[in-house]
């Protein structure tokens, strides 16, 4: 009930959010078998085959039992989970908008109809987050939260099927970067290897921690010179 009560109502302006959280209460809570799977096929009823002994129709009649008696158990248990689902989604869903998606009998084909509702809003959603992503600047602060931030920008897009390759994601990165790392860019550029986002994070930190370093130094560096000159100064007649 924890899982369950931790989805996001449905109101209109948060799908993605919602559609995800709904999956990930479905999945912690284990009612989620009527999401991932479609309902178990019915075995073929036994016909008897023309000449075939009583023997060896008797051995067919006790396989076919089991059988069935394996899909009646898993026919069961999605059916229970299908209903569980469908009480989970439409309790999750606002009404009015609610009352405007058309009954199903099956979980997936449900989640399909509340889906056609939001298509326009989606693709809204989706320039959005492109938009965001292109024009995104790093101006300071941790440069680790800074790249964690546009990597979850951008699997926000994988749902919409408009995920970004990470090499493209690594170039956005780069780009979004502030004048004291042309440097670090440019090397980048010019070597042949090529890094994942994890790699990127590890060496942005390091260059990041170098800088605060390097930056330090200076202004110990301007501080000394200030303090010599000011007793340069007192020791003049």
């Amino acid at each position: 009930m924890t899982f369950i009560s931790s989805i996001l109502s449905l109101n209109g302006s948060n799908y993605n959010t919602s559609r995800e959280k709904l999956e990930i209460a479905l999945a912690l809570s284990n009612n989620d078998l009527a999401l991932i799977s479609s309902c178990p096929t019915k075995p073929v009823d036994l016909v008897r085959e023309a000449n075939e002994t009583d023997a060896a129709f008797a051995t067919r009649q006790r396989d076919h039992a089991e059988v069935r008696m394996k899909y009646d158990l898993d026919c069961a248990k999605w059916n229970s989970s299908n209903r569980r689902c469908l009480m989970v989604i439409k309790g999750s869903i606002e009404d009015p908008i609610r009352g405007s998606i058309p009954e199903c009998t099956t979980t997936t084909e449900y989640l399909k109809k509340v889906e056609s509702q939001f298509t326009s809003s989606s693709k809204a959603y989706a320039s959005t987050l492109i938009k965001k992503l292109v024009n995104e600047k790093y101006s300071g602060g941790g440069i680790r939260e800074h790249i964690l931030k546009m990597g979850n920008m951008t699997s926000k897009l994988k749902p919409m099927d408009l995920g970004l390759k990470d090499e493209f994601l690594i170039h956005l990165i780069f780009a979004s970067l502030c004048k004291k790392y042309e440097t670090f860019v440019m090397n980048y550029n010019l070597q042949l290897d090529k890094w994942n986002i994890e790699k990127l994070i590890a060496m942005c930190v390091q260059e990041e921690e170098r800088l605060k370093s390097s930056h330090g130094d200076l202004a110990n560096h301007v501080k000394e010179n200030k303090r010599k000159n000011l007793y340069n100064k007192k020791d003049k007649p």
